[in-house]
């Protein structure tokens, strides 16, 4: 569309002039707009677009007379302080003899009456001059203005520098803040003394994140400041992780339904905090609207465009907007202001027919003679000596000098860039062939380059500049709506919020300065869920934005250590989470130890089978010479004692904290002990056969190829094979203590890890082989003569021995952690106390209780009669 406009104007500019150069030497004025306007003469001069009318008419258009040009109603008396700081401030910097020096400036400043036809029709007069005729067809001279001031309107500010940027006119704004017009390829000419939206936007939800409003409705003008504000606030809301509840736009035709529609949205909705980005004309009806419904229990942010606005501070506005927060533009005090404006007069010059009708509104009276009719009343006449001082008006009210501010240094950003071009020194341009500009003959874009690097401060104290996208500094104060004395609203700075180079954007806040709304005195709460608490998780609720959620407890083993976290954090390996799912405390380290109850009991049982074999062989050396101990070599009774009581001894190295050497003693000495008293009872087995054939006659010589020496070096070759084992295992693959976290996840197994599989099954495997030997052996010897016979006995023993073993292979495997541990120990206690009861109690027995029958003279007896 934009496109279009532009080679239609260009197209009709053409042929314009191309028709006025045939008929004669002269360029004409094809015709005028009838625009409000106030006109100052000078050497060069400096346009101003104001919007100095709320609101502009059109005629209805008949198609068959020439239509009548649109008029403007309901003055704007805050726009007209803007146009006349402006004034103001060319009159300052005339009267300096160190700015501008030789140089007087001038103005022409238009009213838009926020209209883009008007505004637009005001940039075209500004371009294209106000004098009837041009004869200079060389187009030499200065330009009918070398820049402009405004348009205060985003979407005016776009059409005029899409047009005006063509010839690189320089254009100043006050008051746009798009952030579109950022883009440099788009708009090269465009500066404004006003920050962009996407400043405002960051600061706005700044004030948000602060208070922790996560759920807000978004109200905002159908214009290229509401939309492209609207976007970019969306758009960082998704960045921090807020939503917006809702996103109306505002009616620029004031429909009422429209209006009652939007307070509908914003009653049904849950969030309590209403942001609005739109200009005052906008909010005034929708506010309107608020009052008669009676909607109290808000929090409105303002943007900068009604922030201050001073038509809201009413007392019948304060139930509603009272505690109102707002991003405002710095600001700032110019000295000689006031007087300024108080001296103001109008004049008869038609080209000033804005100041005689800003003085007909201020005083109510008419310029015409005899006064003016309207509504059945007679005006009075107009003098133009009336009193400015006596007023109370936005004209006449200089405490809160934001907008004017900004207009101010726009004026003097646009007099420095022209005191710097004038300074030039020729040969030391800075354009091609090292030239200066010709104030003469001086070019739009020359001065452009000037004001992209303006620097200087004002005598307020603040600084000027502009960045590469022609924007100015960052920062904006933050506004609160409080209650005055006399029952209206007044606005007081309780903040600032400021764009730092290393930090970004920064709010700093008076919190105990801020005036809440709400019978708690406090900020109010807006979020669609409430936050997550340490030791949960957030879980989106389908269909719902992010903002709406559930707080889900954290999974065993994972913390949440602040609030609204989207995933709980996995301890480490060595680390649990505690109770409350918010701390990695240390896992509890589990083994056997000697201060539990069940390592009290197995210690127990250990030392007192320990006790029992001691007691046994004290039993058996203090009767070594009787018949029963001497029978089937008492050595080897004595051996099998000491090998049971290692086997008891042996146990405790499985109980109490595992240690390299603990690891690897347990095991040989469990081993080798076992070998040892397996082996003894295989040769004692092996002697009670060898000793029933000896007394046969057929194998009378069997003894003598199986006497003592014989029988201890099975022995000692059998349990030699056990120690090679474990000599092997521990030289190749030694056991090692071990963390395991696998069997239980919350706690760490702290056990001994065999190491290789192999070693440890080939020294069961061993074991188990020669109890099995021994087991045949017995079995097949237990019906021999009793007086010979310890087969029976040893025939028990061993199956007790392989029973035991047998049952603890699955029990071992199925037993988690230190019970593992527990059921070899069990293993061990129960085969030893197996083998020492089933071998040895029926010897103590008749030693101890029977004595008469542990004579020779009794054995013999039982073996006659036996036979």
């Amino acid at each position: 569309m934009w496109i279009t406009l532009y080679i239609s104007l260009h197209l009709l500019f053409n042929c314009i002039t191309a028709a006025s150069v045939l008929r004669s030497d002269t360029c004409q004025l094809q015709g005028h707009f009838k625009l409000n306007s106030v006109h100052q003469d000078g050497d060069v001069i400096l346009g101003g677009l104001f919007e100095a009318h709320f609101f502009t008419v059109f005629p209805e258009l008949s198609f068959r007379t020439e239509p009548e040009p649109p008029y403007c109603e309901i003055f704007n008396m805050e726009s007209f302080q803007h146009s006349q700081t402006m004034a103001f401030a060319i009159n300052e910097i005339n009267k300096n003899s160190n700015l501008l020096p030789n140089i007087t400036l001038g103005y022409h400043l238009y009213d838009n009456c926020v209209m883009l036809g008007m505004a637009f029709r005001a940039a075209i007069s500004l371009a294209s001059g106000t004098e009837e005729d041009f004869s200079n067809l060389n187009c030499t001279g200065p330009p009918p203005v070398i820049g402009v001031v405004g348009d205060p309107s985003s979407t005016p500010s776009i059409a005029i520098s899409s047009v005006l940027g063509l010839f690189r006119v320089p254009i100043v704004s006050h008051y746009a803040t798009c952030s579109c017009l950022s883009d440099r390829k788009k708009y090269p000419s465009f500066f404004r003394t006003i920050p962009s939206d996407a400043f405002q936007v960051r600061a706005m939800v700044q004030i948000l994140r602060h208070f922790g409003w996560t759920w807000v409705g978004l109200l905002y003008s159908d214009d290229d400041y509401g939309i492209y504000a609207a976007q970019s606030f969306q758009l960082e809301m998704q960045l921090i992780g807020h939503c917006v509840a809702f996103s109306e736009i505002l009616p620029y035709d004031n429909n009422p339904r429209d209006i009652q529609h939007v307070l509908g949205v914003i009653q049904a909705s849950t969030a309590r905090v209403v942001v609005i980005i739109s200009p005052s004309s906008l909010v005034i009806p929708l506010m309107e609207e608020v009052v008669l419904q009676n909607m109290t229990g808000k929090q409105w942010i303002a943007s900068e465009s009604w922030a201050t606005s001073p038509v809201f501070h009413t007392p019948r506005f304060l139930p509603f907007l009272g505690g109102t927060l707002g991003i405002a533009i710095r600001r700032g005090e110019i000295e000689g202001l006031y007087d300024f404006l108080l001296h103001l007069r109008p004049n008869n010059d038609p080209r000033n027919n804005m100041l005689r009708i800003f003085w007909e509104n201020m005083f109510g009276c008419s310029f015409e003679t005899g006064g003016k009719e309207t509504d059945r009343e007679v005006k009075r006449v107009c003098t133009g000596q009336e009193d400015l001082s006596i007023t109370d008006t936005p004209y006449t009210d200089v405490s809160e000098l934001r907008a004017a501010y900004n207009v101010y240094k726009a004026v003097y950003a646009l007099a420095h860039a022209l005191h710097d071009l004038m300074q030039c020194e020729e040969g030391r341009g800075p354009f091609s062939g090292n030239r200066c500009a010709d104030i003469t003959n001086l070019k739009p874009w020359q001065l452009v380059h000037y004001l992209q690097k303006v620097n200087f401060t004002t005598s307020f104290g603040d600084h000027v500049s502009f960045d590469e996208n022609g924007d100015a500094l960052a920062i904006y104060d933050v506004m609160n709506w409080q209650p005055s004395s006399e029952g209206s609203i007044s606005i007081y700075t309780v903040g600032v919020v400021n764009e730092e180079p290393e930090i970004g954007t920064v709010l700093r806040l008076e919190e105990d300065a801020i005036y809440w709304n709400f019978e708690t005195k406090k900020p109010p709460q807006s979020v669609c869920s409430e936050s997550c608490p340490l030791g949960t998780r957030r879980a989106t609720r389908k269909g719902l934005p992010a903002c709406c959620f559930d707080c889900l407890p954290c999974g065993d083993g994972e913390i949440s250590n602040a609030t609204d976290v989207i995933e709980c954090t996995v301890c480490p390996d060595e680390f649990w989470s505690n109770t409350d799912k918010d701390q990695c405390v240390p896992k509890e380290v589990e083994f056997l130890s000697y201060e539990e109850p069940l390592g009290i009991s197995l210690t127990t049982a250990s030392l007192l089978g320990t006790c029992f074999c001691a007691l046994v062989i004290f039993i058996f050396t203090r009767h070594r010479n009787t018949p029963i101990v001497r029978a089937n070599n008492s050595e080897l009774s004595f051996l099998l004692l000491l090998s049971l009581k290692l086997c008891f001894l042996c146990v405790l190295l499985f109980i109490g904290q595992p240690q390299l050497w603990t690891c690897q003693l347990r095991h040989a000495v469990f081993g080798i002990s076992f070998v040892l008293c397996i082996s003894s009872i295989l040769v004692k087995t092996m002697v009670v056969i060898a000793v029933f054939k000896s007394s046969r006659p057929e194998g009378k010589g069997a003894m003598k190829w199986f006497g003592a020496a014989q029988q201890r070096c099975t022995v000692l070759i059998l349990t030699a094979i056990q120690v090679v084992i474990c000599a092997v295992w521990l030289s190749t693959a030694s056991p090692t203590p071990h963390k395991n976290n696998h069997y239980i996840r919350s706690i760490i197994v702290y056990e001994c890890a065999i190491g290789s599989v192999a070693g440890f099954s080939m020294l069961l495997g061993y074991i188990g082989l020669l109890a099995a030997v021994s087991f045949l052996l017995a079995f097949l010897a237990r019906n021999l003569p009793d007086n010979f016979n310890e087969a029976k006995f040893i025939t028990f023993s061993m199956l007790i021995f392989c029973a035991v073993w047998i049952a603890f292979v699955p029990a071992y495997v199925s037993s988690p952690g230190k019970y593992a541990v527990a059921v070899e120990i069990f293993a061990i206690l129960a085969s030893s106390f197996g083998l020492l009861v089933a071998i040895f109690a029926p010897k103590c027995y008749i030693i101890l209780l029977h004595p008469e029958r542990n004579t020779k003279k009794a054995i013999m007896r039982r073996e006659t009669q036996n036979k």
